[in-house]
Parts: C-alpha cells; structure tokens; sequence
C-alpha cells in the first residue's frame, strides 16, 4: 500500500457498536495518528463523539465500504468484509430494493419478507433455468438451478440444504426448489411425477404443519425429500425422510398456538355430508385444539385447504376408503382429548362415564372394545418374573396416559402417511442420480429450552460442521485451481461441541443409561451430567439450578432445563391399550400398530425407525431403542448422505419477531447470522483473499489510473501487473491468479477511492476550463452589446444632424420653388391676353380674304358646267353615225364566215386528227390525279404542294387544248372536259377549305373544352381545399369531441380484446388437445413399435415438367380470325386502358382479314379476264393495241406492289405480336405496362391509317380494272363486226372513256368526302368524350357539394363517425378495385400471351396452306371440327389416382417429400395437388374416396410433423400448404361468400357433391397446431441468443463498465468443460431473424402469417430481455440502457426493410424501449416521478418500481435512485390495473388468425414435376 495512504484518515466513515442498532455509521473528523487514545467521530445526526481506542480492550472500529459498492448481490464483492458490512447490506437490500436474497458466497440467504411477493412464477424459474449462478438475481431458483446444472455437468448428486428459525421461511424455501425441479425436469412418460413430488408439499403442511407465535406455518418435523433422476435428467420418482416430529404438540400448544393445521381443517369441514360420522363441532370444542385459545389464522380458508389435502391425497393413489380412515383415526384423537376422567373417592384410582359421548366415537371411529378401552384408560397392567398385577392410575396418571396414546397414534398416522407418499412417488426405473432437499430447524434457544431443542441444536452442530469444511474446501480449491501460494486458513471446528453431545459417556449416552434405570429422574441425570462433564469447556453448570445445564453451541449458550428429558426419550406408551388397537375391525387401524420389526422395512421407510442392529425381542417394550438414540442414528446417516453428495445452503433469516412485512430489527438479524455460520462464511472468506477480479474486468476498471505510457502493451496481464506493483507497494496484499487478480480485504476500496480521486481531479480540470470557456463567452457577449450601444447611439446622433441639413435644404428648395411659380404665372398671365388680341385680328383678316376667294370660285364652277354640255352634245351625235356604219359592213363578212364554217363542219377527217393521243393524256391525266388523292389522304400538311400540281397540270392541258384549237376549231368535249376539271379542282378547294374551316372550328371547339376542363379543375382544386378545410375542422371538433369517443373506442377495444382472449381460449384447449393426442400417438407407436419397419425408395428423376409449356392444342384458321372471341376475352380484364389497346389489335386482324379476302376476290377476277383477254387475243391478236398492253401490264404491276403491301403488312402485325407477348413476359411494374400499351397504341394506328390507303388503292385499281376490262369487250366487239365506219363509232368511245375517267374522279372525290366525314365523326366522338367527362366531373362536384352540405348539417359526433364511414367505403372499393384489377390483368396477361403465341403459329400455317384454303371450303370446316374435338380434351384442373395408389400419393407427396425438392415450381404444389385429388373425388361423387383422402392427409402431415419437430424449414413449408389447402377448400366451396374473388372459370371448377365444411374447421385447427410448433421451434433456436445478443453484447463498443463482482466469478459456477457459455452479437440474432423471414417467403407463407410469427418472435425477445433486465442487477445502469435503445432501433430497422412493421412487431418492443428510456432519463424530482409514469405506459408500476430498485451506478459520480422517489413512483395512481405478476410471459401466445386469400393461379394449368415420382396420377 502506498506510504501516503492511512486508512483512518479525516472523511473516513467507520462502524461502531451500539446496543440499540448494533452498529452505528460515524465519519472521522480529524486524522488519527497511531497510539492516540481517541478517536473523534461525527455521528449521522452531526453529534461528535470521541471514540476511546486501545490496543486490547478497544480496538479501531470497522471501516465502511464505498457506497457504489452498498447494495452488492454478493457480500464477498464486498471490500471489507465483517459483521456492520454484511448487517448493513442485508438491510439496506431488504428495506430500499425489497430483495430478500442475498449471496454470501455459497450461502443464500433468505430473509422473510412476510409478504407474497410475485417473484415465483414460471415465467421467473424459465429466466432462471439455464442461467449460471451470479449472473441473474439472487433467488432460491438460482441455487436450485445450480444444482440441476452441477448434477447434469459432474454426474454426481446435489444436496440443498436449508435451514434457519422457526418462521424463517424454511418450508416455503423448500418447496418453491421443488417447484423449480418439478418444472425444470418434469418426466418424460405421462406418469407426472413431478406433480405427485408437489402434492406432497399439502398434506405435509396439514400434518406436520402448525401456527406458533413466530410462524403461522411452521414446519413442527424435519424433512429430507430426494428427488431421483434419470439419465436424461426426468424425474422419475422420490423418496421423503423425516426426522424428530414435535408429538408433544398434539396434547398440549402455548397462547397463540395451534395444533396441526388437519385437526383445524376437519373441524371446519364437519358440515360436509362425508363427515357427518366423524361427530366433530367447532374445533373450540376440542381440548387438543383449543389450549391456544385462538383457533383461526388470519388469510387462510381451512376448509379449502383441506380440499386441496384431499386432492393431493387422490392424486397420490390414496383411495377414498384409506382417506376416510385417516380422517377418522385424526377425529378420534380429538375425542379422545375429550374423554373426562373422573377421580376416585380415594383419590388413588378413576374411572371414565358410562355414556361419554366422546369415548364412545372414540371407539366407533376405531372400530376397538368400549368396555375394554374404558377400563385400560384407567388401570395398568405391571408384570413381575412370577405373576402380573392390574394396578390403577390416578386421574394425573391416567391423563398422562391418555394423551401419551393420543400422541402415539398421531406418529403412527403421521408415519404411516409418509410411508405411503413414498410408495406413490417409488419408481421401479433405475435412478442415475438425485437432488435432496434438506428442510431442517435452525439453531434454536427460548426462555425455556427442552429435550426438542436440545436435540435441534445438535443437528445443527452436525450440519455446522459439515458446513464449515465444505467452505474451506471451496476456498482452498478455488486457490489451487488459480495457481496461487495459500497457507492453511483456521477455522472453527465444532468437533468438541459435538463430542460432548454424542460421544461415549457423553449427554445422550449418560440420558439412555438413565432411561433404563427403572427409578430413573432427571435430576438424578443432571447430577451425572456435572460430574462427568464438568472439565469440558461447551459445558456449565447454572450458578441459580440444580436441574439444567448449558452448552456452548457455535452460534451461543442454551441453557436447557432437564425436566421431560427422560419421559420424552422413553417415549413411553402403555402395552395394553396398544393391543386393544391392534384388535381393531379395521385394517388401517390395525396395521398402524404392528410391530415394524415383524416385517422387512420398504425400500422408502424413514431412517428414524430403522434399526442399528438386530436385538432379542423383548415381553415388553421398554427395551426398546430411546428418541435420542434413533435421533442420533438417523442423523449419522443424513451426514452420511450430505457428505456424499454437492451441497448448497440456503439460511433463512427472520427479520423480526412481530410478522411485519418488510420490517428489519438488526438485533435479530445478527443472532440469526452469526448461528447460521453467515458470518463464519465471511471470516473464512476474509483471512483469505475475498476480492477477485479478471484480468480484463479489472483492466477495464482501473485503466484511468494508467499512463499513456503504460497502454502501450498488448499483454493485459502485464499491464495488470504492473499498475498493481506501481500502487500497492505490499505484495501481501494481492495476487496474481491464473486467470484472476485475489486482494486481501480493504484493497478494492483502496483502489476505488484512488479511482474516484483521479475522476475527481479530471472533473476538476473539465469543471475549470468550462468555467472558464463560460466566463469568456460571458466577456465576449458583454464586449459585444457595449459596442452595439455605442454604434447605435453614434448613429443616432449622425440621423439626427443628416435631418437637420435635410430640413435646411429642404426649405431652400421650397423658397426656390414659391418664387419661381410666382413669377411664371404672372408672365404666363400677360401672355394669354397677347396671344389674344393677336388672335381677334388675325382672323377678321382671314375672313376677309375667304370672301373675296369664294365669289372668284363660283363664277368657274358655272362656267365649266355650260362648256361640258356642249361638248357632249357634239359628241353623241359624231358617235351615232359611226356605230351604223360598223353594223352595216360587220353583218356583210359575218355572213360569209357562216357560209365557210358549215363546209368545215361537214369534214371528219380533221376531228379524228384532233382527238389523236386524247386516250393516253387521259389516263396519264387519270393516274395524277390519283396520286394526288393519296397525297391528300396520307399528308394533310402537303395539300397545299398537291394543289399546286394539279394546277400545273391543268395549265399543261389548257396549253395542249390551245395548240388543238390553233389546229383546228372543233373541241367541244375536250373543252366541256376542261370545264369539268376546274369544277372538280373548285370542288376540291372547297372541300379543303372546308376541311381546314372544320379543323379550325375543332381546335377551337377543343381549346375552348381545355380551357372549361381547366376553369373545372381549378373549381375542383378550389372545392378540394374547401373539403380539406372542412375536414380540418371536422378534425378539431372531433379533437374537441375526442372525450365523448372515447368511450365508443374503449368499448371497441375491449370487444376486440374479449375476442382475442376467447380465440386465445379455443387454441388454448386445441393446444392441449394436440397434446394429450402426442401422448397417445406416444402410447401407439410404443406398441406398434416392434411392427414398424421404417424404410422407403425415393425416385431420383430430376426431369422437369415444365417442358410441357409448349404443347398447346390446336386451333383451327377460324379461330384466329374470331374477332369476337377474342374481344370477349379482353373484356373480362375490366380495364379501359387495355381494352382499349386490344380493341384496336382486334380491329386490325379483323381488317387485315377483309383485305384478304378483298385481295382473293380481285385475283380470281384479274384470272378471269386474263383468261378471257388471251382467248380473244389469240383470235384477232393484230387488233390490241401497245396502249391497251401497257394499260394491263400496268395493273398487273400494281396488283403485284398490293400483294407485296399486304405481305408486308402481316410482317409488321407479327413484329407486333411479338412486342406484346414480350412485354407480356417483361411486365415487372405499372410503368412497363403503360409504356407498353402506349407502344401497341401507336403502331396499331399507324397500321390502321396504312390499310385505309391500301384499302383505297384497291377500290381505284377495281374501278380501272372494270373499266378496262370493259374498254376491251368493246374493242372486241368493233374488231368482231368489222365495221367500216371508223370515224362514225370512234366518237362515242372517246365520250365513254372520258366519262369512265370523270366517275374515277368522282369516286376519288367520294373517298375524299368519306375521310373528311369520318374524321368528322372522330371530332365528334371526342367532343362527346369531352362532354361526358365534364358531365361526369359536374357530377362529382354536385356529390361532393351535397356531401359537404350533409356533413355541414350533422352534429360533430355524427360528421366524425359519417367522415369515417366515407373515408372506409372509399378505401374499401379502391382496394377491392384495385385488388380485381390486378388479377385481372396477371390473368389477362397470361391469355393474351398464350393466344399470340398461337396466333403467330397459326398465321404462319395459314400462310403455308393459303393455296389449299382457296381451292377447297371444306376444309375449314374439318379443322374446326378438330379444334372443338381437342377443346373437350383440356385439362379441367382435377388429378385422378387409382385406390392402390392412395400410399403412393401421401409418401411421395407427404412423407417423403422435402421442402428443396419443390423450391423451383409454384409455392404450396402439395397443397394445389391434393386439392386437385379432392375436386376429382367431388367430381365423380365418390364420398368414401373425399373422406380417405382428406383423413390421411391429415394424419400424413401430422406424422411428418412430429417426426421433424425440430425442423423450422419443415414446419413452415407444412404450415404453408395447410393453410393453402385451407384456402382452396373455401375458395371453391361453392360459398358466395368465398367466391366473390373468382373468375367466372374458377367457379365451374367449385365442389359440386360435398360440403367440406368440417374438414375445413379440423384443417384450421392442424394450421393452428403448427403455427405453435413453428414459434416454439423458433422461440428454441432465438432463446440462447436474446439475452447475450440484447444485453451483453457491446453493439456499441467501450460503453459497458464493469463493477467489482464476488461469487459471479467463482469458477466452479461456470460450465468450464464446455468453454463456457455462447456469446451472440445483435448482427447474429437479426440474420436468424432473417433466414426465418426468407423460409417463410420461400415456402410461400401469407404475409399475414408471416407478420404474425415475426410479431410472436418480437414478443419473446422483448419479454426474455426485459425479464433478465429485471433480474439482473449488473445490466441495469445508463450504459445498458443506451445499448438497448440502439439494439431496439437495429430491430425495427430490420422490420421495415422487410415490410414487417404494420405487423404490430413493433409495438411488442415497447415494453424494452420504455425500460432503456427508464434507465436513462432523470431520477430525483417529483416532476421526474411524473414524467416516468406518462412515459412508461407499457410497463407496470412494480416492474418500474423493480427497474429503479436494481439501477446500479457505474462510479460514484452517478446517484442511486432514492427510496423516497421510488415510494413516490409506488404511490402514484395507474391508469391501468397492473398485473401482479412481475415479469413477462415468455411463453404468452397471440392468437393467431388466419385470413381468407384466395389465389389466382388456374388449375387447369398446373404443371407437376417429374422429379416428385406421381407419374401414376392421371390429368383429368
């Protein structure tokens, strides 16, 4: 230790001794020196004190421990380890945190609370199992669980041993260890061992239990229970001894006492019908139970428990008959203690009533002699070596008589009720190892002490000792293991104590000799007792007493008093009324009293009563073995057992004497201390060294008083060792273990408090340079406003000189300006009078001078009129004489020219050269137009080039007109043709201009449309936030109105919440069910067992089915071409967008399909007249002119181009097909869809608009090809006649053809007008679109303003409830809207894929048989017939099987099958199989076939299930197709409520013969029993990671402190040989989550589920976490909880990037978060109180209270939570009534519910695997 440090410096706090507390706490004022006589002290309450010191009589007191080290779960982590230290920390854990264990090392001690306390639930023995001691809580589970863990890792036997007072809690400690054993290692079989091990527990307490002024229940017997193991570690069965039962307190109990708690119970059940015969009252009517004077306890039903002793006694095998016989030999005792003997006159002899009414039920209940019972009650019988006397006894005599038979029957009952206990819990298996429960008295001392408490106080010497050397072997062996150098510790031995008792010649020897001397008394035994024992030192002899002596026990003196000591040994009980019971009628009775020497012992018989060695029977039995000395043997053997076996100790303390909860008189508690061997324990612990550390928890603790220097090495142990040496300079002090650091007492504290000095020195150094940053910030902020007062007032002082000369100059200006207007309006005035007086004269002037010119005008206005008349006049009649002249010689030559124009006419020679090549000009004329035509049908934006052309063009005819009429006069139809063409070109204007006005009108029409859609969405946008501001107000009314629906939510919550729990009940009651049939099916296969052969062939096939895509059945030519069909088909998708795009593919191949046949009827025409033109060629071939060739080559050609549009046209309807059947297969979002759609949109359009002009281009190459043909016939005609009159028939030709060429362009014009009027009709349409749309939004808004209207009227409850109904109906038809629109197109997908598919097959056949198909018609005929033919041969969705087959179906598909095998094909294939198997069954109305198939399903599923049920992977993949096969089962039942999602094809596949409806509800029930499989599967692979991976694990590295632990780190409490226990990480437990989530996905689980099992998973990591928090006080600190908050986020993260967190997972993690947020949130004030309470909502008021009791600061720079705050937290009203119980259920199960999904895939198009080996299944 360093040179510098003294322990008992000033601030030092002490203990010292006081006769009130014991101890007192003082703190040192003033430093002490060595040698001083004085030490001066402050006591808690500021008084001084000057503590006297001296070397012997008075030595320094005891030093305090650090306050973070108060409170310690272990007192060896203790610094200082003695008796204030270990007194106050008990106290201190008893009266704050309300924990009544405590380790001290190996012990447990168990303090009394006097209060039921909710820590003993299941849920608290599954935190405990598999835990290593220390690392939770101390508790009576703990210790028990180390001995399970100790007997299963060392193979060797355990014993826990408890002991303390009367009204410690003894009992009650030992039977929560059975509890824990029983539920821990219930049995394998169904013989429920275990259950039979806890009855026992009631009928112990009824007979061996009774209410004394310490305890209401107090163990009056000593127990030792073993509880036998097999080698899997079941109870298999268990054995009970009991040592020294307190008989004396049948016949005689203290005040406040009462007798055995089955006489209470009796008396209080007499007024049962089955106890009428028993003659029992009040049980204040009975002298045995009525000397307490008080015959009830507070709390407790004795007629209820005794039902509850009945129960266990049936549940132990013990009939009604031998219950009825027990209940009558307990009543008899009680009438016997009312038997009233009456004395003699003498005074020497007694004698009993004729008709006492008790004597006579004595006997009755007996079944003995009355008359002989009632004469042995009053006389003896004594036996000389020559005769035999009956004597009789005085009414003293006979009354000791009568109650020494009473308590002999009570121990023979007692001992025959613990024999057949033994019988029942006796197993024939062979027993591989057990756990013995030890519930024996403490040490004992009253005012009065007798021979009951002598022999207790000897047991507990016995068990002292054994105690004692268990810890020094411990000690020592915890040293040898860690490698250090040790010297043998000293401790007391107790051996001559011991000796004393039971040595030779010593007590119990000199008491037997005594006994069997015939005039034997006590007092003549304590004389014996002083002469031989006088030289011992654990014996005294009173100073006041003859009769009594003391012994010096290790605990303290007891001085006993030796009256009773003799008569209690002999025990003493008369023979004759002894043989009158064993001639009793009944056979229980009578066997009670047998001699135990007649017979063998059984195996199980109690060790009291059995014998050392054999000895001669004697006449009587006064010779038999004494109390002491079967006492004595009895305990020789427990040793013996406890010496062979692992002991545990617990010690119950009690706190007070006065039964008050939570009560702590330390005078108590320190005489229970130091007899229990506690503080023994200590001082073991303390000459040693009792502080011990790991390298790297120590490392961790104390790395702040490391230099920089000193971290530099990696070894921590080498760093350990030389902080150690640099710090302690004694190496006596410390050393250095294996794998820890040992310290002698007071080093740890020395440590902390160097620690704390050096955060002392660092806080120091923070707190002045932030004092300082303070301070200058302060400065800077003062700095700062002073120069902001002094810009502001300089400023100030500059504004107010700018306005000064701002106002100087502003009056100069004004002055300016006053002046300058002055002046200008007086110049301005003499201006205007100027301006007028030179006006006034300016014009008089003027007018003048316009006179004078007017006179001057008139006068030539009248001369030019006169001239001009004269003029004319002379002019018309020069004009005259001309003109008639003109007439006269213009008549004359008009004349003549008449005359030579009639000879002209005549002429038809020059009309034949005029009409030359018109033919040709024509058709070239004929063929512009056309052209011309297609460019005004295809290009609207080109018209404009095409008019221009045909002006051109018409310019060239007119110019070519005009050289004919230069040539020659005569052209007057070439002129009426010309005529013709212009009308046509002004029609065709016309029409453009037309067209163009209509365009106009449209898009004017249209913008005008826009802009109303516009003004309506703004109205609408306008009315939306209108609603939306309604809705807000709504919203505040109904925040305002939240109070009045409140209650309507509660109801609705509370509804709900009876729901789940009803539906919690029935899977409660399935659960069980599913149990109780794994029992039987246990039973069955343990019997079938040797018939079983297991075995099976697997069929290795890895060919897969889904080859068979392909083989569509045929379709006929017709069924491509059925339009009809195949818009049927598109309507069922429901989609406009769709419907629309596949209307106008249907459109197409209906068009493509005219323009074919239009095609083949032109070609068999065009065949027609080439046949016809080459016969009348080859008659007169000279006759045919090259025009009339080229004509016909020309339509050859065009005919040809058409054919070769017409082929390229199918190419692009193909390219199409394949588009959408590619987008079809790529169709992985909406987006795509759309694209896709608006991609088919436009090349269907642009298709559409090419076969309009393809369609036109056949109806002019029609019209010319008639007109040639018919051109022809007429030449051939002319040539066939052979007329000579060529120039007289030529004319009408010519006529005819220009006429012909006129209809082609009246027919183009047609065509023309036919385009406008559709286009027309399209702006139309749209318009009306348009309209309705408008109507439809006008519409909308009118509903809308009417809803507003209705809601503005309604009151604010109702608007709230009507705005929800609204708000579900809307998002209900969304949903359901939007669900059928999705599995409508997944369908129509599928259709239209499959259809291209065969459409682009079969176009490519038809092209190959085109030439086929036009020569014959019966063909299509004969196809149709085969495509009906293969219609009926589709695939209905049903699979048939042979009855032998049925084995082969469920072990393939069942049995044999693996969830890999399938993980390719459509998830839940089983399921779809089977379901198709049961529609074929169905089908053909086979009822025995449905019901075999449906049964051994279900019981296939349940073998395989219990055959994996370890297997998630299985589980979920059966749970998945259960639920699928469910689904199917409702979803083509025939229901209407389950058929409402169907396509119309999904329901003719419905059931049509049977109602499954039964098989439904047991399929819903298996689905049930799996889904609990598969959480308790996954609940068992996440359990061993919760704790390490939510508490332990640093996910948040050097945050976690480590504090100074004691027994935690004891290494025979580790699994060494295992390495340990597994440490998990966050990351670990979030992938299991993970790979759960993924099977399930896999498997094809509804996400429903899914989101169940995750939210099941959520709750159980929440609830063992939280659990372990709140047993574990080393994780409760501020670190934990930081840690556990980020752990918690982690989780939710995971949740929502797997969709997870609308499952309500979340939300289970509530309790856990608000526990981290509990951790770390303020802890001093009452508005911290309240803040806990509204932040902590999902915990309890007791596991907030627990949380804040076990928050253990780090360093001593965080504060404890006081116990003042804590009570406030206590006192603080919940809103919620809290659950008593204290921890979470971890096995708490959510109902599950399944939800209705049906599914969308077809049957009919269900493909199976070849590699699952049904090739014997048969496609229907």
């Amino acid at each position: 230790m360093t040179s510098d440090y003294y322990p008992y410096s000033k601030f030092t706090r002490v203990w010292i001794p006081d006769p009130d507390d014991v101890w007192k706490a003082a703190e040192i004022i003033r430093d002490y020196k060595e040698g001083e006589p004085v030490l001066h002290l402050k006591l808690e309450d500021e008084t001084p004190l000057d503590y006297p010191v001296g070397p012997k009589s008075n030595p320094l007191p005891f030093l305090r421990n650090p306050d973070i080290l108060v409170g310690e779960n272990d007192l060896t982590a203790l610094s200082y380890l003695h008796e204030p230290a270990v007194l106050h920390n008990l106290k201190v854990r008893f009266l704050e945190p309300n924990h009544i264990y405590t380790y001290c090392g190996i012990v447990l001690v168990a303090i009394n609370p006097y209060e039921q306390l909710h820590i003993y639930g299941e849920e608290v023995i599954r935190a405990y199992s598999g835990q290593n001691m220390g690392d939770m809580d101390p508790h009576i589970f703990a210790v028990a669980e180390e001995a399970y863990k100790q007997m299963a890792r060392d193979e060797r036997n355990q014993s826990i041993i408890v002991s303390g007072e009367s009204g410690a809690g003894k009992t009650v400690s030992a039977k929560y260890a059975m509890r824990f054993f029983a539920t821990v290692g219930g049995s394998a079989s169904d013989t429920n061992v275990e259950e039979k091990v806890l009855a026992s527990s009631p009928i112990m307490e009824a007979i061996g239990n009774a209410k004394t002024t310490r305890n209401d229940n107090s163990s009056r017997f000593g127990k030792y229970i073993q509880i036998g193991f097999s080698r899997h570690y079941h109870i298999i069965g268990a054995s009970m001894r009991t040592y020294l039962l307190e008989k004396s307190r049948v016949v005689f109990q203290a005040e406040e006492e009462r007798n055995y708690h089955i006489f209470y119970q009796l008396c209080a059940s007499a007024s049962f019908p089955e106890f009428k015969d028993l003659g029992l009252t009040s049980a204040e009517d009975f002298t045995f139970t009525s000397m307490g004077e008080n015959i009830f306890i507070e709390g407790v039903n004795d007629a209820e428990d005794l039902e509850k002793t009945r129960e266990a006694f049936t549940l132990l095998g013990i009939k009604d008959g031998s219950q009825s016989s027990i209940f009558k030999v307990i009543a008899s005792i009680l009438h016997l203690g009312n038997i009233e003997i009456c004395s003699d006159r003498d005074g020497e002899s007694c004698h009993v009533l004729r008709d006492d009414l008790h004597l006579k039920h004595f006997c009755r209940l007996l079944g003995v002699e009355l008359q002989q019972m009632e004469h042995w009650l009053c006389h003896r019988k004594l036996v000389t070596a020559s005769e035999t006397y009956v004597k009789n006894m005085s009414t003293k005599q006979a009354e000791n008589a009568r109650d020494a038979l009473a308590k002999h029957i009570y121990a023979r009952m007692f001992d025959w009720i613990v024999e057949h206990i033994n019988k029942a819990l006796h197993t024939s298996s062979k027993q591989h190892s057990f756990i013995g429960v030890l519930d024996i008295y403490g040490f004992e001392t009253f005012e009065v002490n007798s021979f009951e408490q002598f022999c207790i106080n000897y047991a507990n010497e016995k068990l002292q000792q054994q105690f004692n050397s268990h810890v020094f072997k411990l000690e020592q062996e915890e040293y040898m293991k860690e490698q250090i150098p040790w010297t043998l510790i000293d401790f007391y031995d107790n051996q001559p104590c011991i000796d004393l008792i039971e040595a030779r010649l010593g007590i119990l020897d000199l008491l037997d000799e005594e006994c069997k001397v015939p005039k034997g008394t006590d007092q003549n035994w304590a004389q014996k007792l002083y002469k031989q024992n006088s030289s011992s030192a654990h014996f005294q002899k009173p100073r006041m007493s003859n009769v009594s002596f003391i012994i010096i026990h290790f605990a303290d003196k007891v001085e006993y008093q030796c009256e009773g000591f003799l008569e209690k040994n002999r025990d003493t009980v008369y023979e004759e009324q002894i043989n009158i019971l064993k001639a009793s009628q009944f056979q229980l009775v009578s066997d009670l009293f047998h001699n135990k020497g007649d017979a063998a012992p059984p195996k199980s018989s109690r060790v009291n009563v059995r014998a050392a060695k054999s000895t001669p029977r004697a006449p009587n039995k006064e010779h038999r073995k004494t109390v002491g000395h079967q006492f004595r043997s009895s305990l020789h053997l427990l040793m013996e057992t406890l010496n062979a076996t692992t002991p545990h100790y617990v010690r119950c303390i009690k706190p007070n004497d006065f039964k008050e909860s939570f009560s702590f008189d330390s005078r108590r508690a320190v005489q229970q201390l130091r007899a229990c061997g506690v503080l023994e324990t200590i001082r073991i612990s303390a000459a040693g060294y009792p502080s011990r550390w790991t390298y790297p928890d120590f490392f961790n603790r104390y790395r702040v008083l490391l230099k920089k220097s000193d971290m530099a090495s990696a070894d921590k142990k080498l760093v350990c060792r030389n902080l150690l040496e640099t710090l302690i300079k004694e190496p006596d002090m410390f050393q250095f273990g294996r794998t820890k650091i040992f310290f002698r007492a007071g080093q740890v504290a020395y440590l902390e408090r160097l620690r704390a000095d050096r955060f002392r020195s660092a806080c120091i150094k923070i707190q002045k340079t932030v004092r300082g940053w303070l301070q200058r910030v302060r400065y800077r902020k003062i700095r700062k406003s002073a120069v902001t007062l002094q810009r502001y007032g300089r400023g100030y002082m500059a504004r107010r000189l700018a306005d000064f000369l701002r106002q100087t100059r502003a009056a100069l200006i004004c002055q300016k300006q006053y002046r300058m207007v002055r002046d200008r309006r007086a110049y301005l005035r003499v201006r205007r009078a100027v301006v007028t007086i030179q006006a006034f004269t300016r014009g008089m002037f003027t007018r003048r001078i316009f006179q004078e010119f007017m006179l001057h005008h008139k006068a030539m206005v009248i001369q030019k009129t006169v001239r001009g008349w004269l003029q004319r006049r002379k002019f018309r009649r020069a004009r005259d004489a001309a003109v008639t002249i003109q007439c006269g010689f213009r008549r004359v030559r008009a004349k003549r020219r008449v005359q030579e124009l009639k000879i002209e006419a005549r002429s038809a020679e020059r009309l034949k050269k005029l009409n030359t090549g018109m033919e040709n000009k024509i058709v070239q004329l004929q063929r512009k137009m056309d052209d011309q035509s297609k460019e005004l049908r295809t290009q609207n934006e080109q018209l404009v080039q095409v008019n221009s052309g045909l002006g051109s063009e018409v310019n060239k005819l007119q110019k070519q007109l005009e050289q004919v009429k230069s040539r020659q006069v005569g052209g007057a139809q070439v002129s009426s043709l010309q005529e013709e063409l212009d009308r046509l070109r002004e029609e065709l204007r016309e029409a453009l201009a037309q067209r163009k006005r209509m365009e106009e009108e449209h898009g004017n029409e249209k913008m005008g449309l826009q802009q109303r859609v516009e003004e309506l969405e703004r109205e609408n946008s306008l009315l939306k936030s209108e609603k939306e501001e309604m809705n807000q107000r709504i919203l505040q009314q109904s925040k305002s109105s939240g109070e009045d629906t409140s209650g309507a939510s509660q109801r609705e919550t509370s509804l709900q919440k009876e729901l789940d729990e009803e539906r919690q009940r029935y899977q409660n009651q399935l659960k069980d069910f599913s149990r109780l049939e794994q029992r039987y099916d246990n039973l069955k296969e343990e019997l079938s067992l040797s018939k079983f052969q297991p075995g099976h062939t697997r069929n290795p096939s890895t060919q897969s089915s889904l080859e068979s895509d392909s083989n569509y059945p045929s379709i006929s030519t017709s069924e491509v071409g059925d339009t009809e069909d195949s818009i049927q088909l598109v309507e069922e998708m429901g989609v406009e967008k769709a419907a629309m795009d596949i209307s106008l593919f249907m459109k197409l191949q209906k068009r493509v399909r005219e323009l074919e046949q239009e095609r083949k009827r032109l070609q068999v025409n065009l065949d027609k007249m080439e046949e016809l033109a080459k016969r009348r060629g080859s008659e007169s071939r000279s006759s045919v002119s090259e025009q009339q060739t080229a004509d016909l080559a020309y339509n050859n050609l065009k005919r040809q181009e058409l054919e070769s549009e017409n082929k390229k046209l199918k190419n692009d309807l193909n390219e199409m097909r394949k588009t959408i059947a590619e987008r079809a297969s790529k169709n992985n979002s909406s987006n795509e869809l759309q694209d896709g759609y608006n991609l088919l949109l436009s090349q269907l359009k642009s298709a559409n608009e090419e076969l309009d002009a393809r369609k036109e281009e056949v109806l002019i190459l029609r019209t010319q090809i008639v007109s040639a043909v018919q051109l022809q016939e007429k030449n051939d005609q002319i040539d066939s006649t052979k007329v000579p009159e060529v120039n007289s028939d030529k004319e009408p030709v010519d006529k005819e053809e220009a006429v012909k060429a006129y209809h082609g362009l009246c027919e183009s014009k047609k065509l023309l007008e036919a385009q406008l009027q559709t286009q027309t009709r399209q702006h139309k349409d749209e318009l009306e679109a348009l309209h309705t749309q408008i109507e439809l939004l006008r519409d909308d808004i009118e509903k809308k303003q009417e809803i507003l209207n209705y809601t503005a009227s309604l009151s604010p409850e109702a608007r709230v409830e009507y705005s929800v109904q609204q708000e579900i109906t809307r998002l209900t038809n969304d949903n359901l809207d939007l669900k059928e629109l999705v599995e409508k197109l997944e369908k129509n997908e599928r259709k239209l894929k499959k259809q291209l598919r065969i459409y682009m097959k079969k176009v490519q056949e038809l092209e190959a048989s085109q030439a086929a198909a036009q020569t014959s018609r019966s063909r299509p005929e004969l196809m149709r017939q085969v495509t009906v033919q293969r219609k009926e041969k589709d695939f209905e969705g049903m699979l048939e099987y042979y009855k032998e087959d049925e084995a082969l179906l469920f072990k393939a598909l069942i049995s044999d099958i693996r969830p890999n095998t399938v993980s390719g094909t459509v998830p839940c294939l089983p399921a779809y199989i089977l379901f198709m198997c049961i529609r074929h069954a169905d089908y053909i109305n086979d009822d025995q076939k449905v019901e075999s198939l449906l049964t051994s399903t279900i019981n296939a599923i349940k073998k395989v299930l219990k055959k994996n049920n370890e297997d998630f992977e299985m589980t979920s993949f059966w749970l998945a197709n259960t639920s699928r096969l469910l689904h199917c089962l409702k979803q083509y039942s025939g229901d209407e409520v389950f058929m409402t999602q169907n396509t119309s094809k999904q329901n003719e596949h419905c059931l049509k013969n049977f109602d499954l409806a039964e098989y439904r509800q047991v399929l819903s029930d298996l689905s049930i029993q799996i889904y609990q499989q598969l959480i308790k599967v996954a609940e068992a692979i996440i359990q061993p990671m919760i704790v390490s991976a939510m508490l332990e694990s640093e996910s948040i590295p050097s945050l976690a402190g480590v504090k100074p632990m004691g027994y935690r780190n004891r290494s025979s409490s580790m699994d060494t040989d295992a390495g340990g226990p597994s440490s998990y990480t966050l990351q670990a437990l979030i992938r299991q989550l993970g790979q759960f989530h993924d099977t399930m996905q896999d498997h094809g689980l509804d996400p429903e589920i899914v989101g169940q099992v995750v939210r099941q998973l959520f709750h159980c990591i929440n609830a063992v976490t939280l659990n372990n928090l709140m047993l574990r006080k080393d994780v409760c600190s501020w670190s934990t909880g930081m840690q556990l908050r980020y752990n918690t986020s982690q989780m939710e993260e995971w949740l929502r990037g797997n969709n997870l967190f609308q499952s309500k997972a979340a939300a289970t993690l509530e309790p856990l978060i608000q526990a981290a947020q509990l951790l770390q949130v303020k802890k001093k004030t009452t508005q911290d109180a309240e803040a806990i309470c509204s932040l902590c909502t999902a915990l309890s008021t007791q596991q907030i209270v627990k949380i804040l009791n076990l928050y253990t600061p780090l360093n001593e720079f965080e504060e404890r939570v006081s116990v003042s705050f804590i009570r406030n937290i206590q006192n603080r009203p919940q809103q919620t009534s809290d659950p008593p119980q204290l921890l979470m259920d971890t096995k708490h199960m959510f109902p599950v519910l399944f939800p209705y999904t049906p599914s969308a895939l077809r049957l009919e198009t269900m493909h199976i695997p070849a590699s699952l080996g049904l090739d014997f299944l048969i496609r229907v």
